[in-house]
């Protein structure tokens, strides 16, 4: 993975954290308290700020499995 790759890896995860965020409180402010749990349930470990830096981002390329696959298959 080179450079550029990171650093677009990195603003998507910081792009959705924002996201998870500004929804979590959303759901918090108007009473939809279910909903709100349910989204800290999925993003616990990135919503907890002792264990945000600590988590894991596991990225695929797309392109790569692809053509990882057509080596496999094609022989």
């Amino acid at each position: 993975m080179n450079n550029e790759d990171v650093l677009r890896i990195s603003q998507q995860r910081d792009d959705i954290y924002d996201w998870v965020v500004e929804r979590f409180r959303y759901f918090m402010e108007n009473d939809e308290i279910d909903n709100a749990l349910c989204l800290a349930d999925e993003f616990f470990e990135w919503m907890d700020p002792d264990q945000l830096d600590n988590e894991q981002t596991l990225f695929t390329n797309e392109d790569e499995l692809k053509e990882r696959f057509l080596e496999i298959t094609e022989g």
